[in-house]
């Protein structure tokens, strides 16, 4: 994933560390998230815009909408736990406190066989 600021300018990127971690949290989105926290210091990162290969999960949706960002751009969309719209939509969801620009389906077939790759790899 990786985290742009209004000029287009990459404020941090970051990729899934959760085995290497051992860390159930540590999401290329979350990780993105947190480096550029820092580097702004601000928790708030509004103005910004996070862009990954999969559909963000509940967990990365709810640190996306904390955050304040404006958009989401992702490629592939995740059918068994995507909440950006496949499963559960939280970015539209007017009882949180923000909504963020949702730009879905990227070069999805591309990301989609990224990622087909990676989890063949895996296994």
């Amino acid at each position: 994933a990786i985290l742009v600021d209004q000029s287009n300018k990459i404020v941090a990127r970051a990729h899934n560390r959760c085995i290497l971690d051992n860390d159930p949290t540590a999401h290329a989105e979350i990780l993105a998230i947190r480096q550029g926290a820092k580097v702004c210091k601000n928790y708030r990162l509004n103005g910004m815009t996070l862009v990954a290969t999969v559909e963000p999960c509940p967990m990365c949706m709810g640190a996306i909408i904390n955050a304040r960002l404006d958009t989401l751009v992702f490629g592939a969309f995740d059918e068994k736990g995507g909440a950006a719209g496949s499963v559960y939509n939280l970015s539209d969801d007017d009882r949180l406190n923000h909504q963020l620009k949702l730009i879905p389906g990227v070069m999805e077939k591309e990301c989609r066989e990224l990622m087909q790759g990676f989890f063949r790899e895996r296994r």
